[in-house]
């Protein structure tokens, strides 16, 4: 079974040769291993091609979450299983991507994720974020556990994830034109394709973001354009609101044990997220020049506007 590992990147920064180093180790000997460049300023590309990547260069303009996997998936088109990585996903040991491909050994499995824990330098609340997200026991999805977790089911995370390219390709591939949210839309088509989604609490990265109140606003104004535009995945799955519930009174109680000062600072993000995830919802009815200053991710809206 050929596995092909690819990480689209973006000015990786001092930590990219260590990731280099540890990527390399943990693949097997005959694997491919591909970087998605979009124009970076630095030596992301040539230290890649160093440690023996091949690359491809995209238009900064050009990259899209969907949209470049699903060239990346192209590339490697002789490749079983495909493995990606973001370049802020620092794998945490040698058998995190072996631990990994060992949930395909269940032929249903169509895709698998691992788990991501917080860096070292991660601030409480984004810790917190990872802590219950990323449990420490493995598990197994199918349709039929929507009853039991609603959207969650279809929960999966490309900062370390790898999908069965037949499974890939048989639900018509990564969605090419999202604002994220990418992995969720090809982790529900291949469950009600009968496929299952697999977690491996053994395969793992440390991963993590400490955003501000204005980053936690824009990135819940753009999940909420998604979901408005991927109105399938709420009337199939339901809506995140008990999700979201949950996650709340998670992170009160992870704050009073950890940094019950932080409580205020948690409760305005709450706040904000719910802000930014309402005005996401309903962007449609707000002026075209606010949906670019309102989003994370802005080259979103400069590629739909030269559409």
């Amino acid at each position: 079974m050929r596995i092909g590992l690819c990480v689209p990147t973006l000015n990786a920064g001092a930590a990219w040769r260590e990731w280099l180093k540890r990527a390399v180790r943990s693949l097997p000997a005959n694997s491919r291993r591909l970087v998605v460049d979009s124009q970076s300023d630095d030596d992301t590309v040539a230290f890649a091609r160093e440690a023996g990547f091949e690359t491809i260069e995209i238009r900064r303009a050009d990259f899209n979450h969907g949209g470049t996997r699903q060239l990346a998936v192209e590339h490697l088109s002789d490749c079983e299983i495909v493995v990606f990585l973001t370049q802020d996903a620092l794998l945490v040991s040698q058998d995190s991507v072996r631990n990994l491909l060992t949930k395909f050994d269940n032929n249903g499995v169509g895709a698998a994720f691992g788990r991501q824990i917080p860096h070292a330098s991660a601030r409480p609340i984004g810790a917190h974020a990872r802590v219950f997200n990323y449990p420490e026991c493995s598990d197994v999805r199918e349709l039929s556990d929507t009853l039991r977790l609603g959207i969650k089911t279809a929960f999966l995370s490309n900062s370390f994830a790898a999908y069965r390219v037949r499974a890939l390709t048989a639900v018509g591939g990564f969605p090419c034109d999202v604002i994220l949210g990418e992995d969720t839309v090809v982790a529900a088509r291949m469950l009600t394709a009968g496929w299952k989604i697999a977690y491996s609490a053994d395969a793992t990265v440390q991963h993590s973001h400490d955003y501000t109140y204005l980053q936690e606003f824009c990135r819940y104004f753009d999940i909420g354009v998604f979901h408005s535009q991927e109105k399938w995945l709420l009337e199939n799955f339901g809506k995140p609101h008990g999700e979201g519930r949950r996650f709340v009174i998670s992170e009160i109680r992870y704050l009073m044990r950890h940094a019950p000062w932080l409580i205020p600072s948690a409760a305005v993000r709450t706040g904000l997220k719910y802000a930014g995830y309402r005005l996401g919802l309903a962007h449609e009815r707000l002026p075209h020049q606010w949906h670019r200053r309102l989003s994370m991710h802005k080259g979103y809206w400069d590629r739909r506007r030269r559409m």
